[in-house]
């Protein structure tokens, strides 16, 4: 398949919007009064689990594997524990059936099911969760006590809905425990506001979305690069139509994420002061936010922010050492072990930290308006051009995308970037050295 047949691939897509009318009558229901508590917990698992039946088949096994060992932990295991077996059994099982699509992908050169791909997508956003969780009882911000523990509705059936949600079954943004519960307790007596109106401008911003896409990708196939005949320029906007067309995708999920969200009633937040309704509560990154970053740093903390959060809470907070390189290294490790992935997130956070040494200098030495003007438009295009060689070696996964970047020069860029980082890195060294031998 080539790279821009698979563009057009949008399974995940049509598995979401066949799940709005559920989460439609979800509402409804619950604000009507028409379902207990219980009910509501049963509504959201039941359905979770017939939509992780239909879209992944015999693999959903694997969700619900998942599902029933975290259960068992969170029963057996002391509290303070309770978050390194979660993390360390939860990541051996996703870290195998990783390891064995590539094994099948690469060593037996058979086709995978895509139903399996779903169910280890699936599985990374499981993780997400119950790792979450994890971290709630180990932190003791969620406390399960011998009196609740014979309560099907206080504890068991929480833990399921949250783990099996069919509202972030497929995709993000991760909502975190406490607020599933919040609303499942409170959208009978305080529901937020009929979502009708802004799902469906939700739903015309991914079409328009799709729309854009669809044009982009049809110039690209029709104005595919040659190496042998196109210029360096047309070979680097080509190269980076291709990476924005494969970041519209994510923007477009998304969105339809929130869409999914915001029909059962998450992430609602009320403004008292200027008494204004927002269901941006449950985010994953906006599109003209998130391209308008003009460095790396700002790129990281706005793409996929739910996943960025957890991965700062997970991750950075808890490394002494090397945490940005750490934070990175266990982001690829989560995504699979691709070739592309070792690449891709590894110059990610080499450009991440060389962004922070290249602004901290530059910075004072922009003295007029206009020096700021043209810093602001060249940070711009080097950031571009860095996430256009991420997207794509991450995306490909193997030697194809690292093959286009080498081919079409986009590779310079993040290679500039990581020499200025080792430039910068000396000095300081030096410094740290001599300040050994004299303190």
């Amino acid at each position: 398949m080539s790279l821009i047949d698979w563009m057009w691939e949008h399974q995940f897509l049509m598995h979401q919007c066949f799940s709005l009318p559920f989460a439609f009558l979800f509402y409804f229901l619950s604000k009507r009064g028409y379902l207990s508590l219980m009910y509501r917990y049963l509504f959201v698992s039941v359905v979770g689990c017939v939509l992780a039946i239909l879209t992944m088949g015999v693999y959903s096994a694997l969700l619900f594997t998942s599902a029933f060992v975290f259960i068992l932990l969170v029963l057996s295991v002391d509290p303070s524990c309770i978050h390194i077996w979660v993390f360390g059994v939860q990541m051996s099982w996703q870290t195998f059936w990783h390891l064995l699509i590539q094994y099948r992908e690469y060593y037996l050169h058979e086709p995978v099911d895509i139903r399996l791909f779903l169910a280890v997508s699936a599985l990374m956003l499981l993780t997400q969760r119950i790792t979450s969780v994890s971290m709630d009882i180990q932190e003791k911000k969620v406390v399960f006590n011998a009196s609740t523990l014979n309560k099907i509705n206080v504890m068991f059936l929480p833990l399921i809905s949250y783990t099996l949600n069919f509202t972030t079954l497929l995709g993000g943004p991760l909502c975190s425990y406490s607020q599933l519960v919040s609303l499942m307790e409170g959208i009978r007596f305080n529901p937020p506001p009929n979502p009708l109106a802004v799902v469906s401008f939700k739903l015309i911003q991914v079409l328009l979305l799709g729309w854009v896409r669809y044009c982009l990708v049809y110039f690209l196939k029709r104005n595919a690069y040659d190496s042998t005949s196109s210029t360096a320029l047309y070979g680097l906007l080509w190269v980076w139509g291709v990476g924005l067309a494969l970041r519209i995708e994510y923007y477009t999920h998304w969105r339809i994420s929130e869409c999914l969200n915001n029909a059962a009633g998450l992430g609602f937040c009320e403004n008292v002061k200027s008494d204004t309704t927002n269901w941006s509560g449950l985010s994953d990154g906006d599109f003209w936010t998130i391209e308008a970053s003009i460095n790396m740093s700002d790129f990281a903390r706005r793409w996929n922010s739910t996943t960025a959060s957890w991965l700062r809470r997970l991750v950075y907070i808890r490394c002494k050492h090397f945490q940005l390189f750490m934070t990175f290294g266990f982001s690829l490790w989560w995504h699979g072990l691709h070739l592309g992935h070792f690449v891709g997130f590894l110059t990610w956070a080499a450009t991440v930290k060389a962004d922070y040494y290249i602004h901290r200098y530059m910075l004072p030495k922009l003295s007029s308006k206009w020096k700021q003007l043209l810093y602001i438009c060249l940070s711009w295009i080097n950031t571009q051009m860095i996430v256009t060689c991420v997207v794509i070696a991450v995306e490909l996964r193997d030697m194809s995308g690292l093959r286009l970047l080498s081919v079409t020069y986009v590779g310079l860029f993040p290679l500039f970037n990581i020499i200025v980082l080792f430039i910068f890195l000396k000095p300081a060294q030096f410094r740290l050295v001599t300040s050994k031998m004299y303190y």
